[in-house]
């Protein structure tokens, strides 16, 4: 029965209209059966067969009209072909971890292995030429564990260079966690695949096809294909070899598999859930670039605001003075005066009570200043409306505020201005001459959305996700000076419009983070990582919904480090609340209230 099988199945994958990813991992799970013996003879039938009903399943999402093009058809026959890879090593291996080094014989469709190494506990260095918080603190890479580290360039299109590493350690916890990348990407996060790995997790992290740094797009010029990698497919790839790669080391692959990111990160988490929604089980979307084109549009608008003379620009000295009036009008609003607003949404400030009265100092505005302080807080515009929502009040003093992400220490100077030029100069129009001062906000809105398929993770409809059992928190900074946090809610509502809010509640949650800064920072508590991590994968394994989550704020360093409160994160629309008596910096003096 099991050689009948292959010479039927051997005959269509020798057919030359089959698809090139489809033939090779036939070849492959062929070359595995012809060479393992009868027992691996049958265990490449048993992947067939799983391939078979793979293909099918396919090719009737094709029919029901959910693969709408050739382009996404292909993508379909790729992932299709990875599963193949990853049934038959899975089959084959009968869950006996195999050499690692033997990992660098893997043939994965449009992907090839670089190498594989084993590597012995404390052994990986700390790695060189990267930021601290990407790097992390040196001395923790000698307290890992022992793990196969294998190296892959992806090339899903001639011009695709691909970087992909895959961590897995010896001690396996049986769960994938895929990282993602801040900014234009461009290198790998070794700590969080470092911390991974300390936790029992298979790591995997990609640079999306292109080596630079964060705020650098100069690599996107000129190259679509590279522009496409770091848009969407990069990450699907990364994930797909990963799970190939476990199931060749394993014997077996994932039994769960998890994603999170923050920023741009937030972004590819919430593009898998809508254009990917069968990679991952459980998803972490924190601070989501997703409506990436009308984002950065917003930071044109920035721009404009601030920098096109001198007059409008306001300096790096006078934003404690704006965020003591902010304090001043709006901090008691939640009940408490801490520094913190519980939802800035209801803070008030009109940039005209800041006016100088007579000379200009540090503790007012000028005219101009106060239009363009306004003009941050209204967020951008064109003639048919609202482009992206406003930055709300409370984010504009500290080390990661407006003076970093805004307004820079001079005109022009800033994150967002860093993030706008290369995104238009490089990405929408192909002109490194390109400049904020002559452009058209609104053609440029125009420009910017003509790349939205590639960039974009807007999509309400996340039904494909939900049915695969997945399930997706969302979480956000009030005070964030980099994507505005309305954004987030603006999405969370356009999905329970789409599909129901009870429809929603079943696999999506968003928690906004009051005092947090962009991903992380400000006055608020802002550690919340591993809380969420632990309520995502309760949720997707045990079913257990998230309620409230503890957030803590530290002070100090090192040995030196303690907790300086907590507070409670709420299921949005809830919001915490506080009791009337109590210690305000501990979390039980606060319960989740509202809707």
């Amino acid at each position: 029965m099991a050689g009948f099988l292959w010479i039927i199945l051997r005959r269509g994958w020798k057919d030359p209209k089959t698809p090139r990813t489809l033939r090779t991992a036939a070849e492959f799970a062929q070359k595995g059966s012809t060479t393992k013996g009868s027992s691996a003879h049958s265990a490449a039938c048993l992947g067939a067969l799983r391939f078979l009903r793979t293909a099918i399943a396919a090719l009737t999402l094709a029919t029901q009209g959910l693969l709408l093009h050739n382009a996404r058809m292909k993508n379909a026959w790729k992932h299709v072909a990875l599963l193949v890879v990853i049934s038959s090593l899975a089959q084959a291996q009968s869950s006996k971890r195999i050499p690692c080094e033997s990992l660098s014989q893997i043939a994965l469709p449009e992907a090839k292995v670089g190498s594989a190494e084993s590597l012995q506990a404390g052994a990986f260095p700390a790695p060189p030429n990267l930021p601290p918080w990407l790097a992390g603190e040196p001395a923790f890479y000698k307290t890992l564990p022992a793990f196969c580290r294998v190296q892959v360039q992806g090339k899903p299109s001639a011009d695709s260079d691909i970087r992909i590493e895959v961590w897995m350690p010896n001690d396996w916890n049986g769960k994938l966690q895929g990282i993602g990348n801040g900014g234009f990407a461009g290198q790998l996060d070794y700590h969080n695949m470092a911390v991974a790995i300390s936790h029992g997790y298979a790591a995997v992290a990609t640079d999306t096809g292109h080596t630079g740094e964060a705020i650098d797009a100069r690599w996107a010029l000129n190259h679509p294909e590279k522009i496409k990698d770091f848009g969407y497919r990069a990450i699907h790839q990364m994930t797909l070899v990963a799970k190939a790669s476990a199931a060749a080391f394993y014997g077996k692959a994932p039994q769960h598999s998890y994603f999170a990111g923050c920023s741009n990160g937030g972004r590819q988490a919430l593009m898998e859930a809508q254009r990917f929604p069968d990679d991952y089980d459980g998803i972490l979307a924190g601070a989501p670039a997703n409506y990436w084109t009308h984002l950065l549009a917003s930071a044109l608008w920035d721009a404009q605001a601030t920098a096109m003379d001198g007059a409008s620009y306001i300096p790096a000295a006078k934003l404690p003075a704006i965020a003591k009036a902010v304090n001043a009008a709006c901090d008691a609003q939640d009940g408490v005066s801490d520094g913190v607003l519980n939802d800035p949404r209801q803070c008030r400030l009109d940039p005209a009570s800041l006016l100088c009265k007579t000379e200009n100092t540090d503790a007012c505005l000028t005219v101009p200043q106060a239009a363009a302080l306004k003009k941050l807080y209204d967020g951008a515009h064109d003639t048919t409306g609202q482009v992206f929502p406003g930055f709300l009040p409370g984010a504009e003093a500290g080390p990661g505020g407006w003076g970093l992400w805004i307004t820079g220490q001079e005109p022009g100077r800033s994150l967002l201005f860093a993030f706008g030029y290369g995104f238009f100069a490089d990405m929408v129009y192909e002109d490194p001459q390109w400049s904020f001062k002559t452009a058209d906000f609104g053609q440029a809105v125009k420009d910017a959305d003509k790349k939205a398929e590639t960039f974009n993770a807007t999509d309400p409809d996340l039904s494909r996700f939900m049915k695969h059992g997945s399930k997706l928190i969302v979480y956000h900074g009030w005070n964030d000076p980099a994507i505005s946090a309305v954004n987030s809610v603006d999405y969370f509502n356009s999905v329970e419009k789409a599909m129901d809010a009870r429809n929603a509640d079943s696999f999506l949650r968003l928690y906004m983070a009051p005092g947090v800064q962009h991903c992380s920072g400000g006055p608020g508590p802002d550690s919340f990582d591993e809380a969420m991590q632990s309520a995502l994968e309760l949720w997707v394994e045990k079913n257990n919904a998230p309620a409230e989550i503890v957030a803590t704020k530290y002070e100090g360093e090192g040995a030196a480090k303690t907790v300086k409160a907590t507070r409670p994160l709420c299921p949005y629309p809830q919001a915490a609340k506080y009791k009337g008596s109590g210690d305000t910096n501990q979390a039980a003096s606060f319960v989740c209230a509202g809707k």
